[in-house]
């Protein structure tokens, strides 16, 4: 089986939270299928696409680096990224536990996305953009931690794509079975 989950902001990537002194929201919260487990992970603070399977192979090939599984992340950074930034990205960027595999960046406009509760915080006089960036390769917080590096902190973090899989037409918090 193959689930296709649209993550909403402020759920964690598992079906429990052992541990905590509050409950947090978990996947159990919204996906009722036994037997099915993420094929990789996405931060509480971020939003978007997490697949589920109960096919370990599928798993592995989802979620392990070797298979360089492409992932697109729609993020809108604080400011308006130059070409400069953007050269950056695209080259890999220097991060605190070695330096990155080279992205594919563009701007892109703003996506219309559903409502994040609660709402990025907006400064008067900052503006925000968005771009789209593809990686190849999945460290903790990493797209966070390049966007801050290139001087353009992530305000807002969805994943678009893993793979040849979309979240187009699944609002937040909706699952599709594929098979």
């Amino acid at each position: 089986m193959l689930v296709l989950f649209n993550k909403p902001f402020n759920v964690l990537s598992q079906f429990t939270d052992r541990g905590a002194r509050t409950t947090r929201a978990t996947l159990s919260d919204h996906i009722a299928l036994p037997g099915v487990y993420p094929a990789g992970r996405l931060d509480r603070d971020s939003e978007g696409l997490l697949l589920l399977t109960d096919d370990g192979r599928l798993q592995a090939r989802i979620a392990d680096p070797r298979f360089k599984l492409a992932k697109t992340y729609w993020v809108q950074v604080e400011g308006e990224p130059d070409d400069a930034a953007l050269a950056r990205l695209r080259d890999g960027v220097m991060l605190n536990d070695g330096p990155t595999r080279p992205a594919e960046v563009a701007r892109i406009d703003d996506p219309a996305l559903w409502p994040r509760d609660p709402p990025i915080r907006v400064r008067a006089h900052i503006p925000v953009s968005w771009l789209s960036l593809t990686l190849r390769e999945g460290r903790n917080r990493q797209v966070r931690r390049m966007t801050a590096a290139v001087g353009y902190p992530t305000l807002r973090l969805v994943r678009w794509r893993i793979g040849e899989w979309t979240l187009d037409g699944l609002a937040p918090g909706e699952h599709r079975i594929l098979r």
